[in-house]
């Protein structure tokens, strides 16, 4: 009978409001899903046709960030993109990790060839595995630890040929948003290479999308803040603690307190 009772209350609006916001959080997810099946099949396609073209693969990264974020209803603020300088130097990009959306925020943020490091897992989705390695993007096993360092060794290649090179140190997403520990993997390749390392804080792709979930929140503000680069050859291989720890804290200084 109570039970009857419950089913035959009004639901108020604050109720209707969540289940309405979820419901379009849902649609607008699978239409982001769309733009991503988008540029993963022209990019199989040429793949397969041997047309692999960096600079057209650039222009569709580029409108593919911008179809997400507009999708989103973000407004995104960014700021110091005077530390890339003039574009004649290469950069590794190191970037804490909130949410997938992290990934259309920095491509729309830096308007330059990009490539990113990316868990091995995504490469064995079908399709979007093919797209990501025929676009140049870097798999790293997480499980074997030195398999991902040779994996970050062979992407140098990359950075002499002007492409930056983006890395979350953290590994993972951020479950609670709060930065996490930074792996080591690439302040090897850093050290290694000589290539200066620009530190950049995201803000905000949180609340558009938790780790983990697929609703997708819109009308929310990201910010992404390009920290001026810290060159490696200034602390050497003896030092590498203490670089992991320069470009955390500057990552961690451009983060608002509840993301430390």
């Amino acid at each position: 009978m109570h039970r009857c009772v419950q089913r035959a209350l009004p639901r108020n609006s604050e109720e209707d409001q969540e289940e309405n916001q979820t419901l379009m959080g849902k649609f607008t997810a699978s239409k982001t899903l769309v733009h991503t099946a988008r540029i993963t099949l022209r990019t199989v396609a040429d793949a397969v046709l041997g047309r692999i073209d960096p600079s057209i693969l650039d222009k569709r990264l580029a409108a593919w960030a911008q179809d997400m974020i507009d999708e989103a209803r973000i407004s995104l603020t960014v700021r110091g993109r005077e530390h890339l300088g003039d574009g004649h130097e290469t950069f590794i990009l190191m970037s804490n990790h909130q949410s997938h959306y992290d990934i259309p925020v920095l491509y729309r943020s830096i308007p330059r060839r990009i490539r990113m490091v990316a868990k091995a897992e995504l490469f064995r989705i079908p399709l979007f595995g093919q797209a990501m390695k025929a676009a140049g993007f870097v798999k790293v096993n997480r499980e074997n630890r030195e398999q991902a360092f040779q994996s970050l060794r062979e992407s140098t290649a990359m950075l002499e040929d002007g492409t930056l090179l983006w890395i979350a140190p953290e590994g993972t997403r951020s479950l609670t948003g709060q930065l996490g520990p930074f792996k080591s993997g690439g302040f090897h390749m850093a050290l290694e290479s000589g290539h200066r390392i620009v530190p950049i804080a995201i803000d905000g792709t949180r609340r558009v999308l938790q780790s983990g979930t697929v609703d997708l929140h819109r009308g929310h503000h990201v910010s992404v803040t390009i920290l001026p680069p810290i060159d490696p050859k200034a602390f050497g291989p003896n030092r590498r603690k203490e670089l992991t720890e320069a470009v955390r804290q500057a990552i961690a200084s451009a983060l608002p307190p509840e993301s430390l």
